[in-house]
């Protein structure tokens, strides 16, 4: 059965949850499951997560914190508004492939973390605007990058520390789980070639997503979207390396509180 399991505090520990509606959560309502991103393309690392929960009837939003601006990948494009409007159409087009509303806020791409303390810097900008997704869209649970970056990319640090700011000053009584997403030690050995990324003690990733084949179906035409950044071969290839590698049957989340 392809569960959303959260392990509960040491007062029961190693339950699981089953995948349902947060307490107090309006029976007959979706559940609202809002997933938070520095740049086009992060939504592939927790995609069949995000599949997982489209198809069991969840309402799931993508906010992409920016357009990719600075990122041609593959493409030969210059940076700018041209590569930007490419990188959304994607960002458009894997969003539906998972089954997901995108959200574009559009902030420069690289920029997140330049000055960060001034009042009028770019993260004070972000910061205001996931407040306001946040708030209004009242999610059952966030998933965003972990404080690692997932590889140590400064705009998905920021994303991280500033969603986890944001979510860590509302009530326990409204403040919805934060998640973030991870790799277990010792699983990256099985595929060196994604390169350097973190990874997480095993203990730490109490959250788990099973998915199905058709989540991973998803996944696998979601990643096709991003032409700009992947080669043909590596638009193919790269979640079902995942799936064999690093995820085997279920994404795993570290809960941030």
């Amino acid at each position: 059965m392809d569960k959303w399991a959260i392990a509960k505090t040491a007062l029961v520990a190693g339950a699981l949850l089953a995948c349902a509606p947060a307490s107090g959560h309006p029976a007959g309502v979706p559940r609202t499951v809002l997933a938070i991103v520095a740049h086009p393309d992060d939504e592939l690392f927790m995609a069949p997560a995000l599949a997982s929960e489209a198809r069991q009837g969840a309402r799931v939003i993508i906010v992409y914190a920016t357009s990719g601006d600075a990122g041609p990948g593959v493409s030969g494009m210059e940076k700018g508004k041209a590569l930007a409007q490419m990188r959304l159409k994607e960002a458009y087009c894997s969003a539906q492939a998972l089954g997901a509303l995108p959200v574009f806020l559009q902030f420069g791409d690289g920029e997140l973390a330049v000055a960060a303390g001034s009042e009028d810097s770019t993260a004070a900008k972000l910061t205001k605007a996931l407040r306001e997704q946040i708030i209004d869209r009242r999610p059952d649970a966030i998933l965003t990058w972990g404080p690692d970056g997932g590889y140590g990319h400064p705009d998905h640090r920021m994303v991280s520390a500033l969603t986890t700011q944001i979510v860590q000053s509302i009530d326990a009584s409204t403040r919805p789980p934060l998640l973030y997403s991870a790799i277990a030690a010792g699983r990256i050995t099985a595929a060196p070639e994604i390169g350097p990324w973190a990874e997480t003690a095993p203990d730490l990733l109490t959250v788990n997503y099973s998915y199905t084949d058709d989540d991973l179906a998803r996944s696998v035409a979601a990643a096709q979207c991003h032409k700009t950044q992947f080669d043909d071969a590596s638009r193919a290839g790269i979640m079902p390396l995942f799936d064999q590698a690093i995820w085997k049957g279920k994404i795993s989340f570290r809960s941030a509180f």
